[in-house]
C-alpha cells in the first residue's frame, strides 16, 4: 500500500515537483489534446487528425504521460478490433478553462508576436549580430 504525500507547491524551488507539472502543462501537445478532448472522448486517430502535425510516436508518448498524470482516462472497449478512447478526468477537466484561455490568447496575439520577432531579427541582422 502506498502512502500519499501532500505537497505544498513552490514552483520557484528547483526541487519541487511543481516544475514537472508546469513542464507537462507548458507542452504544446498537452494544451491541444486537453482542448480537443473538451468536446468529449476521442480515439487516437481522431486526436491525431484534429491536431495535425503530431507524429504517432509523440502522440502515443504524450497520451501515456497524461494518463499517468491523471489528466486523461484511457478506456479499452472489448470489441474486434479493440476500440480505445481517451477522455478527460475531473482533474483534466479542471484544465479546460485555463487551456482554452491560453489558446485564445495565442490566437489573438500571434500577429503582433510574429511582427515583433521579425523586427527583432531585422534589427539583429542590420547590427551584424
Amino acid at each position: 500500500m502506498s502512502m500519499r504525500v501532500r505537497w505544498e507547491g513552490d514552483a520557484f524551488d528547483p526541487g519541487c515537483p511543481t516544475r514537472v507539472v508546469l513542464d507537462r502543462l507548458g507542452d504544446k501537445w498537452t494544451v491541444l489534446i486537453v482542448d480537443i478532448l473538451d468536446s468529449g472522448p476521442k480515439r487516437f486517430n481522431e486526436i491525431r487528425l484534429a491536431i495535425g502535425g503530431i507524429t504517432p510516436k509523440v502522440l502515443t508518448s504524450t497520451l501515456r504521460s497524461l494518463v499517468a498524470d491523471g489528466l486523461l482516462e484511457r478506456e479499452v472497449f472489448a470489441e474486434v478490433p479493440p476500440r480505445v478512447e481517451y477522455s478527460l478526468t475531473d482533474l483534466g477537466r479542471s484544465l479546460q478553462e485555463p487551456v482554452a484561455a491560453l489558446r485564445r490568447w495565442a490566437e489573438a496575439n500571434v500577429a503582433e508576436i510574429v511582427d515583433s520577432r521579425d523586427r527583432h531579427d531585422e534589427a539583429q541582422a542590420s547590427a551584424g549580430v
